[in-house]
């Protein structure tokens, strides 16, 4: 996997994380080997897919259906991030005022 592909989409997340202004605002996961597998398993779909699908759930086949697993997919009305405060994959979690990645 080319490193630069990775390096620039964690760094999309990441700006992605840095504009949430709701009131419970989350992070990237702090294990950034997690964050760099996840990274290249989204983009591994991108390749065979073509689209930025979650590498943890299985895309349908059907593009109106799969459009939500989109990473990053609408995971804050999801029960797991209600439960747990993270996302399917753990790669956003809610921010408890630690350092982010």
């Amino acid at each position: 996997m080319d490193q630069s592909r990775v390096d620039k989409l964690i760094s999309r997340w990441q700006d992605f994380v840095d504009r949430q202004s709701e009131p419970e605002k989350l992070k990237l996961n702090s294990d950034l080997e997690r964050v760099k597998l996840l990274a290249e398993g989204v983009l591994n779909n991108e390749d065979n897919h073509g689209f930025k699908y979650c590498p943890c759930r299985l895309a349908s086949g059907n593009p109106e259906k799969d459009i939500r697993l989109i990473c990053p997919c609408n995971f804050k009305s999801q029960k797991i991030w209600q439960e747990k405060g993270e996302c399917w994959c753990s790669l956003f979690v809610r921010d408890s005022g630690e350092n982010k990645v």
